[in-house]
């Protein structure tokens, strides 16, 4: 058998497809298409070092990792490396090889540390253990039955709040940018991030070809953007919520339950069947919104993290 790591071969190659059926079948509720993983390369930060590596047995794409640096991080030198390998297929050397190569460019690349997300599965935890590194906090996949399961009711709005489509706010919805880089500020996390440049998320992020402009609901109030729900559909009729948020101004008042009732009833008009999320396990909170919408857990990673050199 021959075992080679590469990267990604940009433009219309076979790449991109097999690096997304990788993804898929190794965390199903990760939305990925072919288009979105070539987008991510077209469109990373240069600052990010952004790098999409494959692991090839025999000439099949068996594993896949994205390795980068924390660009949007206060502190420097934090990278990450997040491998994945098609579960039939581990066992070959596959992870170990493009664990390794990850791990060298970051150390080009001037990381001192390093983050990956591994499934908490025992033979997942036993290999990132074995190459040092340790485990840290832990977060959950959800998953919603769009098709079969029961919604909450619409509710009525309270006065002077009104629910807008993403598709509304045009091409230039900075106010939004400003409310997003508040709720990612405030999130739980072991790499804190700050949004500083409204032209990268513009075209990284609002012009993300997973992101359904239509199905994203932003609540506003008195003409302000005070919570949102960005919604991320694939092209198999699944729906992700790609963040739900709330401004600290106007927390306390159900204005993200409102957003994302919102998004997912017209998400189940629209067509989609199945409904993702992802919570921190730590995030108490938005757990328990999650679950009065009727989410159940359905994988669980958990975030490793070791010192390079």
């Amino acid at each position: 058998m021959t075992l080679l790591v590469r990267a990604l071969r940009p433009g219309n190659s076979p790449d991109a497809e097999a690096f997304a059926a990788v993804r898929r079948a190794c965390v199903p509720a990760m939305l990925a298409t072919a288009a979105s993983v070539r987008f991510d390369l077209a469109h990373a930060h240069p600052d990010s070092r952004y790098l999409q590596l494959v692991a090839e047995a025999d000439g099949e794409i068996v594993g896949t990792a994205q390795v980068g640096i924390a660009h949007d991080s206060p502190e420097p030198g934090q990278g990450f490396a997040n491998v994945y390998v098609l579960p039939e297929r581990r066992g070959l050397g596959a992870g170990s090889l493009i664990l390794r190569t990850a791990e060298a460019h970051l150390a080009d690349q001037g990381a001192t540390t390093v983050f990956s997300w591994v499934l908490d599965e025992p033979a997942n935890r036993a290999f990132a253990a074995s190459r040092g590194y340790r485990a840290s906090r832990s977060a959950h996949f959800l998953r919603l039955d769009l098709a079969g399961g029961p919604l909450p009711p619409r509710q009525e709005l309270p006065d002077g709040v009104e629910l807008r489509t993403g598709a509304e706010l045009g091409d230039d919805p900075r106010a939004l940018f400003d409310l997003d880089a508040e709720t990612v500020a405030d999130e739980p996390g072991d790499v804190a991030a700050e949004f500083t440049d409204y032209g990268h998320w513009l075209a990284e992020t609002w012009n993300h070809p997973l992101v359904n402009r239509e199905l994203t609901t932003v609540a506003v109030v008195d003409g302000r953007p005070a919570a949102f729900t960005l919604a991320r559909t694939d092209d198999a009729s699944r729906y992700a919520s790609g963040m739900t948020g709330t401004g600290r101004a106007f927390r306390g008042r159900g204005l993200a339950k409102l957003a994302k009732n919102d998004s997912l009833h017209r998400a189940r008009a629209a067509g989609y069947t199945e409904a993702f999320t992802g919570n921190d396990a730590g995030n108490e909170p938005m757990l328990a919104i999650n679950k009065w919408f009727g989410y159940e857990i359905c994988a669980t990673e958990v975030r490793h993290v070791r010192e390079l050199g």
